[in-house]
């Protein structure tokens, strides 16, 4: 059996001293608090030694921006590779605290050394304008719930979301009518997207019982039963719709 290998910070600097110095730097250890700093010209590298990313390491390492525009974090090379959405969400948290990173694989080459970011000046603007879809999404989806039915930090619960909510509006017309048409539910003020939840089906609540009509699933009935409030809101949404002319059920 292969015994594990303990990597302490000692064992990330020598790898990085030597990428350093055949890059011409003059480099030291333990300088003024900074785990490594490399000096060429009047250019001034710190880089900060963890064996992990957390938040340690990223204190000391944006104290470190108050001497030098080029701040590194070293860490080891992770076991999963640049695939894992833990790495995807380090290496943005870098970008935005103008951080450098580099890894340090002393499995390999006795200690291979790999720069994934320099540091750059974020600019935020930008970050906004590439990412515009997120925020229309995150406005749509806010706008197109019609309560409070999630709780804000829950883990391991079903959310309510505006999709959900839709479905559940036609699952509720189709309750209290029986078997409908698209036409008439989005009549019902159920939505456009409502003829794609019908063909969709993504949570198995509707059967198509011939071209253009649907029917409600006994599944769907026993889902609404755990959310009573949101059942009731859409049946008072039902019932008003009633009374108008303009919406009224079949």
């Amino acid at each position: 059996m292969t015994q594990k290998t303990t990597i302490h910070e000692t064992d990330l600097y020598e790898p990085v001293r030597e990428f350093l110095e055949v890059q011409g730097y003059q480099v030291q250890g333990e300088v003024n608090g900074c785990d490594l700093v490399a000096v060429k010209g009047d250019e001034l590298i710190v880089a900060e030694l963890k064996t992990s990313f957390n938040l340690k390491l990223l204190i000391q390492a944006v104290k470190r921006q108050r001497a030098s525009e080029s701040v590194y974090v070293a860490i080891p090379y992770p076991k999963g590779g640049k695939r894992t959405a833990a790495w995807r969400d380090m290496c943005i948290l870098l970008r935005r605290l103008e951080l450098g990173l580099i890894t340090v694989d002393p499995a390999k080459d006795g200690g291979r050394v790999e720069v994934h970011l320099h540091p750059q000046a974020f600019d935020r603007t930008k970050s906004l304008r590439a990412n515009s879809r997120k925020r229309y999404s995150i406005i749509k989806e806010a706008a197109g719930r019609s309560g409070h039915y999630n709780t804000g930090g829950a883990s391991r619960t079903k959310l309510i979301t505006a999709y959900r909510e839709q479905a559940i509006h036609i699952a509720c017309c189709l309750m209290r009518y029986g078997e409908m048409s698209p036409a008439q539910l989005r009549k019902m003020g159920t939505g456009p997207k409502t003829p794609n939840i019908l063909r969709d089906n993504h949570y198995g609540w509707f059967t198509r019982v011939s071209r253009g009509v649907y029917k409600l699933e006994d599944s769907a009935r026993e889902f609404l039963k755990d959310y009573p409030e949101l059942v009731e809101h859409y049946m008072n949404k039902i019932t008003q719709a009633e009374t108008d002319p303009d919406t009224a059920g079949p």
